[in-house]
């Protein structure tokens, strides 16, 4: 058996049944039809004729002339060898559909069921053959009931499929959906309504629950204060929360999409962070904590804690890592590079140490520690001794946090002596 709908060029627009394997078959099918209906002297009786085609018997059921679209084809064809097996109604439809995951029924006009399969049937907890013989109102309540009887008259009116999606009432009293086509067939001179259909209650609750769930997401990244965006495997910024655009002093439209290292400065902690990156994607770890250096729109630069964690798609891959910004600093205009020795004399300056005591702690003569805050005012712009630990703090070169005082990129100097 095989259905279909085409345009008025006889294109393909929908089809199903078991009849034809592929789409280029089903098209041939129609092409065939289509010349031995426009050939001279046929006649279709009562809406119907036979096709032979690739030496096979077809029974063809269109819609009355009344009630054709002008813009659109429809109809029903049915093997004429497949149709009584063994003495059973219905055999070319049931075949293909008895024992399908779908859910199948043949109803008359009056609501009357002439046949089910186990699919359907089992929808209602009985048999098909319960179902066989029975009326609509015997399995649903009034109300769905009087849905479906409707839905039954509009096929009988129009004569063409329709495809929809309608909520029914269970068994169990609970809510259920389903999903498929609904069509006229011809049995026994008179015209019936038959209907395919795939229970989508489980799809349809787990889609419900995936959207609650984005939106409680999109919720928390909004309005929780918290700068956190979602980054692709590529580091590219898919997502991202109106703190992160703060954060960064630009607006939300133009860091999203943007590539995410171009939002930290080149420092020691880079390395650290892209091994932790590396773990994610690969998925040798599922989260990471790192520190780094933000650098906003202006410029300006500002440590901060960084939490990653990785989002594996249903295969198993790491598709997105999530990162959020904690414990940031102040922002703070970018320093120049300094030497271990310099840094190490800011955080003994910051200790409260003298000269005397720098210069014998780090065996220096006290000239070359003179030299080197000499220095330090000019690079970090600082005129007394206490302005150059302020600048040190403000400027995340020490860690803002930690007594006794120590550098802020774990001990390790911007760059080598």
């Amino acid at each position: 058996m095989s259905w279909w709908e085409a345009d008025e060029q006889w294109h393909l627009l929908e089809r199903g049944g078991g009849a034809f394997g592929d789409l280029a078959t089903a098209q041939r099918f129609l092409d065939r039809l289509r010349q031995q209906m426009t050939s001279p002297g046929h006649a279709a009786q009562d809406g119907h004729c036979l096709v032979q085609f690739d030496g096979r018997t077809f029974e063809v059921r269109l819609p009355p002339n009344g009630s054709r679209d002008p813009g659109r084809t429809c109809g029903l064809a049915v093997e004429a060898q497949a149709r009584p097996v063994n003495g059973r109604r219905y055999a070319a439809f049931a075949e293909v559909a008895d024992f399908a995951p779908a859910a199948a029924f043949i109803r008359d006009s009056e609501g009357l069921y002439l046949w089910a399969n186990h699919a359907y049937a089992h929808l209602y907890g009985t048999t098909p053959e319960r179902i066989a013989g029975s009326r609509i109102e015997d399995h649903d309540s009034p109300s769905d009931a009087a849905q479906f009887r409707a839905l039954d008259q509009e096929i009988l009116s129009r004569g063409k499929p329709v495809r929809h999606t309608l909520t029914y009432h269970r068994s169990d009293g609970s809510t259920g959906q389903a999903a498929g086509h609904r069509f006229p067939v011809e049995e026994n001179g008179r015209t019936c309504v038959a209907g395919i259909y795939v229970d989508i209650t489980e799809h349809t609750r787990a889609m419900n629950q995936r959207r609650e769930a984005e939106e409680s997401l999109r919720a928390l990244r909004d309005h929780s204060g918290l700068p956190c965006a979602l980054l692709s495997a590529g580091g590219r910024i898919e997502q991202a929360g109106t703190a992160a655009a703060e954060l960064f002093r630009t607006r939300l439209s133009d860091l999203v999409g943007r590539r995410a290292h171009t939002l930290l400065a080149a420092t020691a902690e880079l390395h650290q962070l892209r091994h932790a990156w590396e773990g994610l994607i690969s998925r040798r770890i599922r989260r990471a904590e790192t520190s780094a250096v933000l650098l906003d729109a202006q410029g300006n630069q500002r440590r901060a804690r960084l939490h990653l964690a990785a989002v594996t798609t249903s295969a198993g891959r790491a598709s997105h890592v999530w990162a959020v910004v904690t414990h940031q600093s102040l922002a703070h205009e970018g320093h120049p590079p300094l030497t271990a020795a310099q840094i190490r004399i800011l955080s003994l300056l910051a200790e409260g140490s003298t000269n005397g005591e720098i210069a014998t702690s780090l065996k220096l003569s006290r000239q070359a520690v003179d030299y080197h805050l000499s220095r330090l005012r000019d690079l970090l712009h600082a005129p007394t001794r206490p302005a150059l630990v302020a600048r040190a703090y403000v400027l995340g070169i020490l860690a803002p946090h930690a007594w006794p005082p120590r550098p802020a990129a774990a001990g390790r100097p911007v760059r080598s002596a």
